[in-house]
């Protein structure tokens, strides 16, 4: 098991007192998490899911997440989790400065995509300075400049059956029995067509930086951190989840991270 995953779980521990960080993060301290068909189990996911609704209902599926000023950008936006894919793939590509990379989108869509980062540079882009929120309790305010990524899955022509994009990335965070295990996530198509959500490739008005996420990081304004998927490389649309990961919609959650992780 990972370092960080070992780290992550110790901080989560330490700070499970209150209800909502419980429901939040999955403390692996509260053993009724992994077993199914638990009564507390259960009380924590329907929690989940009158949180996820509430949100949506109260909110509003387009609300836009708090934009800042430029001279709120204090400091330099900070890594964390990992910082450097080490598979072959992604080291030929870093060497080449991502020249040859591909944003891929597949699933269920009617016109498979394939982008170049030259190209997604040269579409229509957003910038947005807003405060990435962790889980771990810190907050950054940075700038992040990308391609919108609804116009993207229009161009696709999303199947009416879709419900999910599932995220998939270069980031080998762990290392299983069976080999490299990688980083995903996923959203629901609300979140994916969100104005404010968007293929970043620039951060504080510079190239996204490896450390951060290059080529490509996926922003979602109104989710917490670990919703923003780093070194991306290919959206899959999908009817449902069960097939990824362990089925819970992404490497976190696997772990017992709430999936909507709206703020």
């Amino acid at each position: 098991m990972s370092r960080l995953l070992l780290s992550r779980r110790r901080f989560l521990q330490g700070s499970a007192g209150a209800a909502s960080g419980l429901i939040l993060a999955g403390c692996d301290q509260f053993d009724f998490l992994g077993q199914q068909n638990h009564p507390a189990r259960n009380f924590v996911e329907q929690a989940n899911v009158l949180t996820y609704r509430a949100q949506r209902r109260l909110v509003g599926e387009q609300t836009l997440a708090r934009e800042y000023a430029a001279s709120e950008i204090r400091q330099g936006q900070k890594p964390n989790g990992s910082t450097q894919p080490t598979t072959h793939e992604y080291k030929a590509l870093q060497e080449g400065n991502f020249a040859d990379y591909r944003l891929q989108v597949t699933g269920m869509v009617e016109q498979p995509l394939s982008f170049s980062l030259n190209e997604l540079r040269n579409m229509p882009a957003r910038s947005q300075i807003t405060r990435h929120d962790c889980v771990e309790g810190w907050s950054c305010i940075a700038k992040w400049t990308g391609t919108p990524l609804g116009p993207i899955l229009d161009a696709a022509r999303v199947h009416p059956d879709a419900r999910f994009c599932v995220y998939h990335c270069f980031d080998n965070i762990e290392r299983g029995l069976s080999g490299d295990v990688f980083y995903y996530e996923s959203s629901d198509l609300v979140d994916a067509h969100h104005p404010q959500s968007i293929l970043a490739y620039g951060l504080n008005d510079h190239v996204l930086p490896v450390s951060n996420g290059a080529p490509v990081r996926l922003r979602i304004e109104r989710a917490l951190g670990y919703k923003q998927p780093k070194y991306l490389h290919t959206i899959e649309l999908v009817a449902d989840l069960q097939s990824f990961g362990r089925g819970n919609g992404g490497y976190w959650e696997d772990y017992g991270y709430d999936w909507y992780g709206g703020i």
